[in-house]
């Protein structure tokens, strides 16, 4: 009777005009191999963030490398700055 855990990086979408990441992350346990529970957890990547200092999965910086372009970045710059103007 062995219990083993895993993660599991199963959905990454692109969305929105800054190119949000989002990611859904499965943590799986199985019992000799069989999935006994299967549990998610989902969070947001921004342009603007730093991903050196995160501990995402080689596939999900890949992703975002290729979609946040300069001028997404800059774009997602402009659009924060004018959000906190306005508040």
């Amino acid at each position: 009777m062995a219990l083993s855990e895993s993660i599991e990086y199963d959905k990454i979408e692109v969305v929105g005009q800054h190119k949000h990441v989002q990611v859904r992350k499965a943590t799986v346990i199985k019992k000799d191999g069989k999935e006994l529970t299967r549990s998610f957890e989902r969070y947001v990547l921004y342009p603007d963030m730093d991903l050196t200092q995160r501990s995402e999965p080689n596939e999900v910086v890949a992703i975002c490398n290729a979609v946040w372009t300069q001028e997404v970045k800059d774009e997602w710059h402009t659009f924060q700055q004018s959000s906190s103007l306005q508040q």
